[in-house]
């Protein structure tokens, strides 16, 4: 198996073991909203090490984000409301689906073609939702 693959699988069983009747207190009380305000410090943090061209910064900051999204997707498992095997399916799906000039037929000229195509993609899913 990959590393990163082994290494992810290890992450969700850190955070299945975390709420675990045994788990951590703190991570237990956790819920959607009052994850929200880490969430937001954490994508602060990986701007500010951007910013500061902190490459050994931004490896760790990002850990913590995607720390966030496997907590939240372990809250949502836990509810019955998806799993994290969901949200990377949806986000595959959704990759493809807008970049139809690398997965399909579509042609570009240049970025800004690009960025038209992405923003009608966006339009087109939020027009399908509201069906």
């Amino acid at each position: 198996m990959k590393k990163y693959l082994k290494e992810f699988d290890k992450l969700v069983k850190i955070f299945v073991t975390l709420r675990s009747k045994n788990g951590c207190m703190w991570d237990k009380e956790q819920t959607y909203e009052s994850l929200v305000k880490h969430l937001l410090l954490e994508a602060q943090e990986v701007k500010q090490a951007v910013k500061n061209k902190d490459i050994e910064n931004l490896e760790e900051e990002l850990g913590d984000i995607l720390l966030q999204v496997v907590f939240y997707a372990q809250i949502a498992k836990e509810n019955k409301d998806f799993n994290i095997a969901g949200v990377i399916e949806k986000l595959n799906k959704k990759l493809i689906r807008r970049h139809p000039h690398i997965f399909g037929n579509y042609k570009v000229g240049n970025i800004k073609d690009i960025e038209i195509m992405w923003e009608k993609a966006k339009e087109k899913e939020k027009a399908l939702k509201k069906m």
